[in-house]
């Protein structure tokens, strides 16, 4: 299990605050949990001065760009230097770049010219862009899709749900900002609880948009804690649940040091709230079409791509103390009951301990193992979450596409067996396209058990 997350501000503006109390303000972010930082150009100055604030500290990296504000000054020589800059080892994106109507600073034409030639720049560097949209959603989504740029992030999002999903629909991550924790920002909470785990960034944007309880005073990147919080709660997590998701989100969107490290060492156990899951095999009975490991090698920020799979000893050292979680729960990137004998081994064991054992599974487990292995289970698993995923077997066949025949039928006798192996037993079923929820709330009532409708998408 790995050790505790910190949070990367994505996005600030540390070039903006005097140089006698930056260093206290960079102190004081790696002090609330904040360790990596990138700070964004908005002029051709702002920029260079941020590469070099970047290149003196290992914490920091840089964005170079021209801010739509700044539009009316581009000309080939800004254009020229800016490219130049994008070459160095420390900058990370192109940006903060894009259009802003409010104020109109810069013609909107000019505006609109200079942000399609920095999305030019970006491909052309293969960084990715960083895109700031007020009061001109329309213009910015037309020109996105228009670029062939999907490598970027919404800054600083303050849109609906639908400009969030069309932004995700051509690859961009969406950051959220100080305004998710004002009272009446009930849109851009909707926002926060919906953005896919995979594609969600934080950032501050400091010195501006401070969030609660530091409205009307200047912000920094130590405040970014203040709107985790927030956040957290709106997607049920834990802070350190956000702050691993949005540090690996943001090291693998930026390329940041570590991220190969990273994407090479799957997890055997990982944490989410106040939960242990162990991460036991990648191997799976099903290829349903909805699920995670096909989209991504993650849950919230967890890499589950293993290289081996772990033995029961393995397994054990890496759990610790079972009391200290609310349960050990056999999950993962695959079908647990593959590695029958490592549940039981395992389990009992967490039980001579005094935890409490949940086992999530697919319902193939006697299919699996050519027996009814449910009177072994008994006394080792307290829950046991079983996947219905469909209301009728031709649907299933569909979505799941088994390795077995009569997979659904298996699964309805597993979930039957269950009842009296296992105290608290539990179907689910994702709202996945051609899945009628109410035949499957029917099916749960009469096989006796609970149905928890799991969201599309969405795991952990």
């Amino acid at each position: 299990m790995k050790t505790a997350s910190k949070f990367t501000d994505t996005h600030c503006h540390l070039e903006m605050y005097a140089a006698p109390e930056r260093q206290e303000v960079i102190e004081r972010a790696l002090a609330a949990g904040v360790d990596r930082l990138i700070t964004v150009g908005t002029t051709l100055a702002m920029s260079r001065e941020s590469l070099k604030i970047a290149e003196s500290n290992q914490s920091i990296f840089a964005a170079v760009g021209i801010h739509p504000h700044e539009a009316k000054d581009f000309d080939p020589e800004t254009e020229k230097s800016i490219r130049e800059l994008a070459r160095k080892k420390k900058v990370v994106a192109i940006g903060e770049t894009g259009l802003d109507y409010h104020y109109m600073h810069s013609p909107a034409e000019q505006q609109k010219d200079v942000f399609r030639r920095q999305l030019d720049m970006a491909m052309e560097a293969g960084l990715p862009v960083i895109v700031h949209s007020r009061e001109a959603d329309d213009d910015t989504m037309a020109i996105l899709r228009a670029s062939g740029a999907g490598r970027g992030v919404m800054h600083c999002f303050s849109g609906n749900l639908d400009m969030m999903r069309e932004a995700l629909s051509i690859g961009f991550h969406i950051s959220i900002a100080g305004p998710v924790t004002f009272k009446k920002s009930s849109t851009l909470k909707e926002v926060a609880a919906a953005v896919p785990d995979k594609r969600f960034l934080l950032e501050t944007d400091s010195p501006y948009l401070p969030p609660e309880p530091f409205r009307g005073k200047r912000n920094e990147p130590a405040h970014l804690v203040n709107t985790a919080r927030i956040v957290a709660e709106l997607r049920g997590i834990s802070l350190e649940d956000l702050a691993r998701m949005t540090s690996l989100n943001a090291a693998r969107l930026f390329g940041l040091p570590g991220t190969e490290a990273q994407a090479a060492s799957g997890e055997i156990t990982y944490r989410i709230r106040d939960s242990l899951y162990l991460n036991i095999t990648n191997r799976c009975s099903n290829a349903c079409g909805f699920c995670i490991r096909y989209q991504s090698d993650t849950v919230k920020g967890h890499i589950l791509k293993l290289s081996s799979e772990p033995d029961a000893a393995l397994i054990e050292k890496e759990i610790g103390d079972p009391k200290a979680f609310k349960e050990i729960v056999f999950c993962g990137f695959g079908e647990p009951t593959i590695r029958l004998d490592v549940i039981k081994e395992v389990s009992a064991w967490v039980k001579e301990r005094g935890g409490r054992i949940r086992l999530n599974t697919n319902g193939h487990g006697n299919i699996i193992n050519k027996r009814d292995i449910l009177p072994e289970l008994k006394g080792l698993v307290d829950s046991v979450s079983i996947s219905l995923d469909a209301h009728d077997s031709a649907t299933y066949q569909k979505l799941c596409r088994p390795a077995f025949p009569d997979a659904f039928e298996a699964v309805l006798d597993f979930i039957k067996k269950s009842k009296g192996a296992i105290p608290n037993v539990q179907a689910t079923v994702v709202d996945a396209e051609g899945v009628d929820l109410e035949e499957c709330r029917r099916l749960a009532d009469n096989l006796g058990v609970s149905l928890r409708v799991r969201k599309l998408d969405w795991v952990g």
